[in-house]
């Protein structure tokens, strides 16, 4: 009697990449400040991007503050404050910035 199941792999997309960060994803995070606040990050977006102006928008849209932060790994990240994610998710596929594939969503 043979018994087949499916496969199925919870790590596959992991192991896409093993050298470190994944070529081509923009990771939107979000970090725990104190007990109530939270700070959204936004990394890995296209170095021919102008950062600046996505910041901008960002502030703008979603009103809250935001800063550009110099990272040696990921380039230029964006800090907003609040937890961003969806909004910023929203965002970046609507104005046609990346594709959905592309985002990775952190956190809790």
């Amino acid at each position: 009697m043979s018994m087949q199941f499916n496969t199925f792999d919870a790590f596959e997309d992991a192991n896409d990449n093993k050298g470190g960060a994944q070529v081509g994803k923009v990771h939107v995070r979000v970090q725990q400040r104190t007990n109530r606040k939270c700070i959204t990050t936004v990394a890995g977006l296209a170095d021919d991007l102008d950062v600046k102006r996505i910041c901008k928008a960002f502030k703008k849209n979603f009103s809250c503050n935001g800063a550009l932060q110099k990272d040696e790994d990921d380039g230029e990240v964006i800090q907003l404050s609040g937890d961003q994610r969806t909004n910023v998710m929203e965002f970046l596929v609507d104005q046609e910035i990346c594709h959905k594939e592309e985002i990775v969503l952190h956190g809790f």
